[in-house]
C-alpha cells in the first residue's frame, strides 16, 4: 500500500498541528489505513515491532472513547481514531517472527551451514533478546540491572535491563510509529491530534484489549476546522535545545 504524498516531508512536518476541533466531514478509511501501514515502517528497537494499531471507524465506538477521554474536543469531533498500543508482552512472538524471517533469508538450511554472521544474527533473537525481555515480577530485571552496572565499571555495557526500561523501549518505538502516521496524514491534508488524556482502563474495556497491553496514545483524525488550532505554534528558542560538540 502506498500513499501518494501531496507535500514534501518538510512541508508535512510544518503543516502538522495538534488539531483540537475537526470538521464534520468524512475522511477516507482506506487512506487512513494506508497511513497506518506507513506507521509500521518506522524504526523500531531490534526490529521487534512491539506495537499494534486499532483503527476506529465506528461512530458508536468513537463516542464511547470520547467519553472515556473526558469529552475533549479532539476526541468528540474526530471522524476516525487510531489507538496506538505498546505490546512489550508480545516480545516472544515478535522474536520468533524475526528468527523465522532470518532463516528464510538464509535459505532454511541446516544450522551447521550458517555463516558466522548468520549465527550472530540468530543468536541475537534466540539468546540476547530473551535475556533482556524475560522477567518475573521485575525481580530478574533488577538483578540484571545490578549485574550490568557492576560490569559497566570495567567496560561499556547496555545498562537498561529492568522491566521498566523495556517498557520505555516499547513505548519509544510506538511513539516513532505514531509520528510516521501523523506526518503521513499531514502529507495528504488530513489532520490528527495525539491524546494522552484518557481513562486507559475504560479504553481497554471498550476495545476488549488484554490487560498486558499499554496504550501509547490515541490519535483523533479528521480535517481541521478553522477554529481547530487554538493558537500559533510555540517552540522554545532552537538555541536552547541544540548543542553541537
Amino acid at each position: 500500500m502506498v500513499v501518494t504524498n501531496e507535500k514534501t516531508v518538510s512541508a508535512s512536518i510544518k503543516y502538522r498541528r495538534s488539531v483540537r476541533v475537526f470538521k464534520n466531514e468524512a475522511i477516507d478509511v482506506q487512506k487512513v489505513k494506508e497511513c497506518i501501514y506507513l506507521a509500521t515502517l518506522a524504526p523500531t528497537s531490534s526490529n521487534m515491532q512491539l506495537w499494534e494499531f486499532y483503527h476506529i471507524v465506528s461512530p458508536e465506538i468513537i463516542k464511547e472513547i470520547a467519553a472515556a477521554s473526558f469529552d475533549q474536543n479532539a476526541a468528540k469531533t474526530a471522524q476516525q481514531m487510531v489507538v496506538v498500543l505498546a505490546r512489550k508482552d508480545l516480545w516472544q512472538k515478535r522474536a520468533a517472527s524475526n528468527i523465522a524471517f532470518l532463516k528464510a533469508q538464509y535459505g532454511n538450511k541446516p544450522e551447521a551451514e550458517y555463516s558466522k554472521r548468520e549465527k550472530l544474527a540468530l543468536n541475537y533473537y534466540q539468546k540476547i533478546v530473551p535475556s533482556l525481555y524475560f522477567d518475573i515480577a521485575g525481580i530478574i530485571g533488577m538483578m540484571k540491572f545490578l549485574i550490568f552496572q557492576f560490569i559497566g565499571l570495567f567496560r561499556p555495557i547496555y545498562r537498561q535491563a529492568r522491566q521498566s526500561d523495556m517498557r520505555i523501549v516499547a513505548h519509544k518505538s510506538a511513539g516513532l510509529a505514531a509520528q510516521n502516521f501523523m506526518i503521513s496524514m499531514a502529507a495528504i491534508n488530513y489532520d490528527t491530534c495525539p491524546m494522552e488524556g484518557f481513562d486507559s482502563l475504560r479504553i481497554k474495556k471498550i476495545l476488549h484489549l488484554p490487560a498486558s497491553c499499554e496504550i501509547n496514545m490515541i490519535l483523533g483524525c479528521g480535517i481541521r476546522d478553522e477554529k481547530g488550532i487554538y493558537g500559533e505554534r510555540f517552540r522554545v528558542p532552537f538555541e536552547d535545545v541544540y548543542f553541537a560538540k
